[in-house]
């Protein structure tokens, strides 16, 4: 049989190796009374564990060889510097992932793997299973049921990177429940309050036509997500073929692919209209420096958002923030012309298809889709004036 009990103790009366007998005792063979006290059960070349009595020894060493009969033996199990460690595996999780996502997401990831740590510390993660993550999971208290989603959403997460580790096997990965939750809704307004809060920017940004330019972006091209937008370079915009690429997008870590969104030839005219930079510039950048700030630093995080607010401020609209008036509301609107379908093909939400594929079949249909989001109406090239700082008017800063 595989293993046995052993001692590194010798009779004190012949010298004789002391020996399991099989039954009650590690003893010498020939002083019965001279018994064994300190123990050591080995099991292959990777189990080595000290035990002070033969019942304990016993029972472990049984126990190794049930599972070894069973197909479940595993001698990560035993070993001291426990590599199955539910927060052993974590932090080398965290650690790929730094490396592998984007910033502000690995910062909600740690967040949420953070929190297991706490709860699990360093149990066996084959022994977590679904009650395990229902408990962990309930026991979180004073979060709403979306945030549960999503520390659920990125343990799984890691269970599946643990899985395709071949750290633990397909069969092995728990079960997760189900976390029921309602997202809150947004204040949306339909197309000509739109474009009357979009004729608002394009005043008071007189300044700096690029927020007006960023603002406008945003109500026509659905698929384009304000961070996404602040992110684009010079070189990401092609005026001869009428293209944005956007390389750094939500989904760029599962489709190693750009998002690739086709301009309205009026909106390529309004770029032609601006000054352009190198090409590594940020394109929504402030031209000019001043006010502790410098030429070319690209749009803080709040900048479009603040300027929206003002403009509805000035027209006497409340409660619509610079998301829900213009991606929410545009999407919308566009239901009122398109199927459900060609709603989320111009949104992107599931369709990031590679560069050739854009450019072979789809650009002009997109082009097509985006024209719908704007009203009927004069095509209006704007006479840009010299940029300056552009700066934020002075309101209470809110998140996008």
């Amino acid at each position: 049989m595989i293993g046995g009990i052993y001692t590194d103790q010798h009779c004190s009366i012949c010298g004789a190796v002391m020996q399991d007998d099989g039954r009650s005792a590690v003893r010498c063979p020939n002083h019965r009374n001279e018994i064994a006290t300190r123990l050591i059960v080995r099991f292959g070349r990777d189990i080595y564990q000290r035990f002070a009595n033969y019942d304990d020894a016993s029972r472990f060493l049984t126990g190794l060889r049930f599972k070894t009969d069973e197909g479940t033996y595993d001698a990560r199990d035993y070993q001291k510097a426990n590599p199955l460690g539910f927060s052993n595996l974590a932090d080398k999780y965290l650690e790929v992932k730094s490396q592998t996502i984007k910033a502000s997401s690995f910062v909600k990831v740690k967040a949420d793997i953070e929190r297991a740590k706490k709860w699990f510390d360093q149990t066996n993660i084959k022994e977590i299973q679904y009650g395990e993550i229902e408990d962990f999971l309930l026991g979180q208290t004073g979060i709403g049921s979306k945030t549960k989603h999503n520390i659920k959403a990125n343990l799984h997460a890691f269970f599946m990177w643990l899985v395709k580790r071949r750290v633990v096997r397909k069969d092995q990965m728990p079960d997760f429940p189900e976390i029921a939750y309602e997202l809150g809704w947004r204040n949306t307004i339909d197309k000509p309050v739109q474009d009357a809060i979009l004729e608002e920017v394009r005043k008071i940004t007189s300044s700096n036509p690029r927020i007006y330019v960023g603002i406008r972006f945003l109500t026509t091209y659905v698929s384009i997500r304000p961070g996404e937008l602040r992110g684009i370079l010079e070189e990401d915009i092609n005026l001869e073929r009428g293209l944005l690429v956007i390389r750094d997008h939500k989904t760029v870590r599962h489709t190693k692919m750009p998002k690739v969104v086709p301009l309205l030839e009026e909106d390529v005219d309004l770029i032609r209209a601006l000054p352009r930079g190198f090409p590594k510039m940020p394109f929504f950048r402030r031209d000019k420096g001043g006010g502790g700030r410098h030429a070319g630093q690209p749009f803080g995080r709040h900048l479009l958002y603040d300027y929206w607010k003002q403009a509805c401020e000035n027209l006497g609209i409340d409660g619509v923030d610079l998301y829900g008036g213009t991606r929410h509301s545009s999407m919308r609107d566009l239901r009122k012309s398109l199927s459900p379908e060609e709603v989320k093909r111009l949104s992107m939400h599931s369709t990031n298809k590679a560069l050739d594929r854009y450019l072979k079949v789809d650009v002009e249909e997109l082009r097509e889709g985006y024209a719908l989001t704007r009203v009927q109406q004069k095509r209006n090239v704007l006479t840009m004036p010299a940029c300056n700082t552009g700066e934020t008017p002075k309101k209470e800063s809110q998140p996008l």
